[in-house]
């Protein structure tokens, strides 16, 4: 199990298809007190994910009940276009110095949102039927250094994604990963990849993510899995010093992480050599597809070895990723864990405004509620979200912001403060919908209605995490 063996060609092939089924049970949401996580399992957030542990994407559970704010009718409710906000690319080099930005794909506004998708009751009520899992961390013959971190970090028992995942990459082969974010998924590929380079120091690692926060998210789980190994990484993402990383990189590290844009740019500067990498990560393909990097992603494969492992890992598996998957991995065993909807430790709720100039003042209220303790508003726009922040702030909130055109070093102030609750609030573009792992958020709040369901999905599974219980309200 613990052997690697590189793949020899890049065609494709028929795929090997595992998964698990699981009904979604529902369950009680009690209170407005969170009671602390302690997952014996590491995941970025707890977001519902597309997986093989099977239940109906059906909403009419969900839409019973009356709402706990204004009136127990549900009106027809049929979407609405807002002025769209494209990703902010930052000062990564190949989109300012030649070429232009990649185009991102057009918002979907033809989907339509009924309110009943907003509301749900959680519960524990019912009996869940747990996700069979077949191995122990101890199981996979890792290495006793990344088993004395995971003991150190009270790791016990892989999520259903490590459980499937981790044993293939042990054996060298291509991986397609379909399971949504707060499914474990870094650890279903840092892990082995970490055993794999400790074993062969040869090796080298590269991941590619859509965003910043994730990039140094991923680096984080990085240091704590391979602590005390004298393994190096570097993390290559826009809007910091370029001086910094490539003083960084010429430290020849074991695995560099980064966003599309600053890798090619770093590759086109000669400061990264492609050529050296027997091992790349795609993690959150889809929403990378969705803003625009396909191209750039294809142009980086295509300078990769030959010989090489290729990890995909992604929420859905839309016709131009399968395209991808079949031009660059060889006969890639695709490990699919699917679940409900959204996660049944969310109590999801809507707000009805009948005047759009007491939406404010509505959330004001909100607010002034002291259960309300660690709150993410989503906003559709980065000028709205600056604009709310300011407003936040003028009425005595502490609050603070993170969006496409602050730069990193900004977002990431900003994201400190909200974990260590030296903020009480957070207002956000779905620049933090995917991959923020900040623990006890008791609410997220949809100031903005978002353009679709999925990322509705991705927004609300930033609570509710692990063990806690939280709770989605969404502004119509």
């Amino acid at each position: 199990m613990g052997q690697f063996s590189p793949s020899s060609s890049r065609s494709s092939g028929p795929n090997k298809r595992f998964s698990s089924s699981k009904p979604s049970g529902s369950s009680r949401f009690g209170s407005s007190s969170r009671p602390s996580s302690s997952s014996g399992s590491f995941s970025r957030s707890s977001g519902p994910s597309r997986i093989g542990v099977g239940a109906s994407r059906s909403s009419s559970s969900s839409s019973s009940g009356p709402s706990r704010f204004g009136d127990s009718a549900k009106p027809a409710f049929s979407g609405r276009s807002r002025g769209t906000s494209r990703p902010s690319f930052s000062s990564s080099g190949p989109f300012r110095r030649g070429g232009g930005k990649p185009q991102a794909k057009k918002r979907r506004f033809s989907e339509t949102l009924d309110p009943a998708l907003f509301i749900k009751k959680a519960s524990t009520s019912a009996p869940v039927v747990p996700v069979v899992i077949t191995h122990k961390f101890t199981d996979f013959k890792f290495i006793k250094e990344i088993n004395d971190n995971l003991a150190r970090r009270k790791f016990l028992d892989p999520t259903p994604i490590q459980d499937r995942a981790i044993p293939v990459v042990m054996e060298g082969k291509d991986i397609i990963g379909l399971a949504n974010t707060g499914t474990g998924k870094t650890g279903a590929f840092l892990l082995p990849l970490i055993h794999k380079v400790f074993n062969n120091p040869s090796q080298r690692v590269i991941i590619i993510a859509p965003t910043r926060e994730l990039a140094v998210q991923i680096d984080d789980d990085f240091r704590a899995f391979a602590y005390g190994m004298k393994l190096h990484s570097a993390v290559v993402v826009g809007g910091t010093s370029m001086h910094k990383q490539i003083f960084n990189l010429k430290r020849s590290p074991h695995f560099i992480i980064g966003t599309p844009g600053r890798l090619q740019d770093m590759v086109a500067r000669k400061n990264i050599r492609l050529g050296m990498f027997n091992n790349v990560v795609l993690d959150e393909v889809d929403r990378m597809l969705d803003m625009g990097f396909i191209e750039p992603i294809k142009e980086m494969l295509s300078q990769l070895p030959e010989q090489r492992q290729t990890l995909f890992f992604s929420a859905t598996l839309p016709p131009r990723i399968s395209l991808l998957t079949s031009q660059f991995l060889k006969d890639p065993v695709t490990i699919e864990i699917r679940s409900g909807v959204t996660a049944d430790s969310i109590e999801q709720d809507v707000v009805r405004v009948k005047d759009k100039t007491m939406k404010f003042q509505e959330l004001q209220n909100l607010l002034k509620n002291p259960a309300l303790s660690k709150v993410l508003i989503f906003s559709e726009t980065k000028r709205d979200v600056e604009r709310l922040t300011q407003d936040l702030i003028l009425k005595g909130f502490k609050a603070d912001s993170i969006h496409g055109d602050k730069r990193q070093m900004q977002r990431q102030r900003a994201l400190s403060q909200f974990r260590d609750n030296r903020v009480r609030i957070l207002v956000a573009t779905d620049v933090a919908a995917r991959g923020l792992d900040i623990k006890d958020i008791t609410h997220v709040i949809n100031y903005t209605i978002p353009n679709t369901h999925d990322d509705y999905i991705h927004r609300i599974g930033r609570t509710g995490r692990g063990t806690s219980k939280g709770i989605a309200l969404t502004f119509i």
